[in-house]
């Protein structure tokens, strides 16, 4: 069993033993040290926190405490109930509040659950912050709220509407073509959230028929609920039973896109963010971004189109940091997350699934006939395990002058591009392993890559 606390929250199994998994006791902890954090950057001021949850059974239990100790610290809550992640952090926004808490273990396991933070902004916690709050957790000196002085809460469940409505008001969403393209769309909303907002995002959008599948939200999810091939073969199988012409899938909170071809095959993920930037950079010119481990065709796309792309460091809150240096009109990362400037800065599902009606509504063309305007790249994930002897930081400096004639990147760890691909290390936080993502126009391409350098590494190691 598992507790893991970093910079972007809290996350863990729930139940057993404090500290080692998460526990009641753990939560008002982080909770508590999050308030505070809250306090010292408002002070003086009456702060409001905005709360949502994805559909786990766990997400009750971790509302009351969460919500609960707020109250405690005096903190107004206004709690969404039932809510995406990027539905609460639009949210913040709307509501002028000081922060946000969403409640999700994200791809997660049923088990799991997790507390992401978020500040006045709507967006994650950079490292500064997530380190304050880290060193909060176990302040002794804490003083909790007089009982004139308690939070109030506040109950909103209309959050979902509002997100469509603003999505409805985007420029480069075009609701007619929608409607005129007539759609028949299968959904999958692995029993959270998703199964809640898309069926009704779609038909805000004009969509007449949609086919729905696992969107009941029990939180006891149907298949392992991150979006990825091997997942998704009920509705791939789907797909070609009901004659589809496009399927969707999302991950529990909402902020990830999987896109499934009218043949039941898979679109993706890593497509998704270059199909949905295509279409916005036919509309208007501007600079992209995605995180190192995305694929280059995001890269070469915006060559195509004479606008400068940047790579930032792995996670949300690096992209969004890299975005808003360059100006970027889009960016996201390669495991279908879309961020659009326009509406607000996080991964949205709702808002790539608007863009990418639009685009396959305005193009004529099929899912395939879209998907196959874009260059194969494979991605290749892996990892190297090390023992806690070993210092990751040598192994990665060294790497570097092994493929010193390569260019190099080190903004995250150690990128090496080749001719036929790139190989990209980082190491974990939580663990000593250091993760190796390759690509290569085919998987033997890929995997050839990624074995080379794990095989420097091992050589090192011996």
């Amino acid at each position: 069993m598992t507790l893991i606390k970093s910079i972007s929250g809290i996350r863990g199994t729930i139940g057993d033993v404090p500290g080692n998994n998460l526990t009641p006791l753990d939560l008002v902890k982080f909770t508590t040290a999050y308030g505070l954090w809250l306090k010292q950057k408002h002070e003086n001021s009456a702060i409001t926190v905005v709360v949502g949850r994805d559909a786990r059974p766990s997400g009750f239990m971790v509302n009351n405490l969460v919500t609960g100790t707020l109250l405690g610290l005096g903190i107004h809550v206004i709690d969404l109930g039932l809510a995406t992640t990027p539905t609460v952090e639009l949210a913040v926004i709307k509501e002028k509040a000081e922060g946000g808490v969403i409640l999700t273990a994200s791809h997660n396991p049923v088990e799991w659950n997790a507390l992401k933070l978020l500040n006045s902004q709507g967006e994650f916690l950079n490292n500064e912050e997530g380190k304050t709050v880290l060193s909060l957790v176990e302040d002794r000196n804490v003083k909790y709220a007089p009982v004139k002085e308690l939070g109030k809460i506040s109950f909103d469940s209309h959050y979902l509407e509002k997100h469509i409505e603003e999505i409805k008001k985007l420029s480069l969403v075009d609701i007619p073509a929608i409607k005129e393209a007539g759609f028949k769309i299968a959904v999958d909303g692995v029993n959270s959230v998703g199964g809640i907002a898309v069926p009704v995002l779609l038909k805000e959008l004009g969509v007449k028929e949609v086919i729905e599948l696992n969107c009941e939200p029990t939180g006891f999810f149907a298949h392992n609920p991150e979006p990825l091939p091997e997942n998704l073969k009920e509705i791939s199988a789907l797909m070609i039973k009901e004659k589809a012409d496009v399927g969707f899938v999302v991950d529990p909170d909402v902020d990830r896109l999987a896109i499934i071809n009218e043949d039941g095959t898979m679109f993706g993920e890593e497509y998704t963010l270059v199909a949905v930037t295509d279409y916005v950079l036919q509309q208007k010119k501007g600079n992209t971004v995605s995180n190192l481990s995305s694929t280059k065709s995001l890269k070469e796309l915006s060559e195509y189109y004479g606008v400068t792309y940047t790579p930032s460091a792995v996670g949300e809150v690096n992209v969004v940091e890299k975005m808003k240096e360059t100006n970027a009109v889009i960016g996201g990362e390669g495991n279908g997350g879309i961020i659009l400037p326009d509406i607000h800065y996080g991964r949205d599902a709702l808002v790539g699934i608007a863009l990418f009606l639009t685009y396959l509504a305005k193009s004529n063309m099929c899912c395939t006939e879209l998907r196959n305007q874009y260059p194969d790249y494979y991605i290749s994930k892996n990892k190297i395990q090390l023992t806690p002897k070993i210092d990751m930081d040598y192994i990665l400096e060294e790497i570097q002058n092994i493929y010193k004639e390569n260019p190099v990147n080190t903004v995250d760890g150690v990128k090496i591009e080749f001719s036929e691909g790139w190989v990209h290390l980082r190491k974990s936080n939580t663990e000593p392993i250091i993760r190796v993502y390759s690509e290569g126009s085919s998987k033997e391409i890929s995997e050839k890559l990624s074995e080379k350098v794990i095989q420097s590494v091992q050589n090192m190691i011996k």
